[in-house]
């Protein structure tokens, strides 16, 4: 699933595309995604003027006249792409938009687990899948005093800590392990064990390698891609992830990277490094 380097990518090139625009032609090519799309919602995009382009999280946050809000999930294989409009219908194009110059934006989706919403700008902080969010890992409030303070109480391990939506947005399995790596944290601790210098190096690791991400246009991996069509290249730079039993990055521990699975969910780390 794209995490919030890939999201943050694609915003940033839609809102190149889009920002400023009219919707001349909506078109919902099914009723639904993961859920069904708002009714009438065909009707609120034809037409619409469409304003800051935006980001919460893993989801982009598209405003649209003076009031309306579209929200934009990725899920599992979605692809949105900006294009001139000479390019041919693709399969799973279940989203089509033609603006006012001609661009034509594609929400491709072959596995459905994206979504679509429409909600009034005034009540986009109440909506069910914004409302509970932690705060966005680049913004100055998610510091060390924060992290500690969330992670007080907590005997879960660290990177399932990381991966609740609740405590930090938009971080995914990618920039978790590979922040944990920079920070010399085993995914294994509980969260409630790390030592305050550690939370800081923490905060340091996931804010540089989100940082660093965002600039190579993201992680390329199954179906991503930048909303121009191109290929995103940290996946070239990734010390840990899935790169069991390669040499650990700048270490000497002889044993290279180890994977093991928590929650179901494959973990790359360095078992000496990493304490």
């Amino acid at each position: 699933m794209p995490e919030l380097p890939e999201v943050e990518t694609v915003r940033r090139g839609l809102a190149l595309k889009m920002n400023g625009r009219r919707i001349i032609r909506a078109e919902l090519r099914r009723p639904d995604l993961r859920r069904p799309f708002p009714a009438a919602l065909a009707a609120r995009l034809d037409g619409a003027r469409i304003g800051e382009i935006g980001r919460r999280g893993k989801y982009i946050l598209i405003e649209l006249d003076t009031d309306g809000l579209l929200l934009l999930h990725l899920g599992m294989s979605g692809r949105v792409t900006a294009s001139n409009g000479d390019l041919p219908d693709a399969p799973h194009d279940h989203v089509v938009l033609t603006l006012d110059d001609g661009t034509v934006i594609r929400f491709n989706d072959a596995r459905r687990f994206g979504l679509l919403d429409y909600v009034e700008r005034s009540d986009a902080a109440q909506h069910p899948l914004l409302s509970g969010l932690g705060p966005e890992p680049l913004e100055p409030e998610f510091d060390g005093d924060y992290l500690a303070g969330a992670f007080a109480g907590k005997m879960t391990p660290i990177k399932s800590a990381l991966l609740d939506q609740r405590i930090v947005a938009g971080l995914g399995n990618i920039y978790v392990c590979e922040a944990l790596f920079r920070a010399g944290i085993s995914p294994r601790r509980g969260a409630a064990s790390i030592s305050r210098a550690r939370v800081e190096r923490l905060v340091a690791g996931i804010k540089s390698v989100l940082s660093e991400a965002i600039e190579a246009g993201g992680s390329s991996l199954r179906n991503y891609v930048q909303a121009d069509g191109e290929l995103g290249y940290f996946q070239h730079r990734w010390a840990v992830y899935g790169h069991e039993g390669d040499p650990c990055p700048g270490c000497d521990c002889g044993g290279g990277v180890r994977r093991i699975v928590q929650s179901g969910r494959s973990t790359f780390f360095c078992a000496k490094r990493q304490r």
